[in-house]
């Protein structure tokens, strides 16, 4: 697929049975507070920090860690490191353009959805506290799972939550090539923001949808169990 265009394309509607979005780079963005923090911890194990962040986007922090001290590579830990990033860098971090609005129609609308995230559960919470975004009920966090994205068990075991086992009618919501990967291989369909990586890795990684950012993506109506989206502007 060629990068040449723009994001011009015209509304379309679509119908999924369930939406599942990821957290970080796709609902806030808290790179600053994540550089931060990864400055924090390569200074503790004596790690260049540059090298952590060449390769720690949308990957879990346990398995950031066990390429470097593999000792911390546990939940106590990581839940531990990842649960003061919200507490000492919460001024840091700011929703992306839309995804307050698109998490509030989702639940206003009685739609089936939930966060997929490669954070842990105490970041998670923390973010949401912090920015007072509307908490999902179904949430799949980096401890739920053996293998992190780009394995899609994170998302199918989003599926289970939401109740829709035998559909394939899910839409995915990432703006890391791993989780676009993640949410193919488990044979979703995915709507990618460029908040994070370019446009040329979101195509490299198989999105369907390319969108700048969430005020693309809007909550049309749910009937019959199905939730209507709207995508416009997006990359063609």
């Amino acid at each position: 697929m060629s990068a040449t265009g723009s994001f011009s394309a015209p509304p379309q509607v679509h119908s999924f049975d369930g939406v599942l979005s990821d957290f970080d780079g796709t609902i806030v963005d808290s790179t600053d507070a994540i550089v931060k923090h990864w400055h924090k911890i390569g200074a503790e194990l004596g790690v260049d920090p540059q090298a952590i962040l060449a390769t720690s986007h949308g990957r879990r922090s346990i398995d950031t860690m066990q390429l470097y001290d593999p000792s911390k590579a546990n939940w106590e830990y990581v839940n531990f490191i990842e649960g003061r990033i919200p507490k000492e860098y919460g001024s840091d971090a700011v929703e992306i353009p839309g995804g307050r609005d698109l998490l509030s129609a989702l639940e206003g609308s009685g739609a089936r959805w939930g966060v997929v995230t490669s954070g842990t559960r105490a970041l998670i919470d923390g973010w949401l506290e912090v920015l007072g975004l509307t908490h999902p009920k179904i949430l799949v966090v980096a401890e739920d799972v053996e293998l992190g994205k780009p394995d899609p068990r994170c998302y199918l075991l989003g599926r289970k939550k939401l109740g829709l086992e035998d559909s394939s009618s899910i839409v995915v919501l990432e703006d890391a090539p791993s989780g676009i990967k993640a949410g193919k291989a488990a044979g979703f369909k995915v709507i990618a923001l460029t908040t994070t990586h370019s446009l040329e890795k979101l195509q490299a990684a198989g999105a369907d949808w390319i969108v700048e950012d969430l005020r693309s993506v809007a909550v049309k109506s749910v009937a019959d169990a199905r939730v209507q989206l709207e995508i416009k502007n997006a990359f063609q």
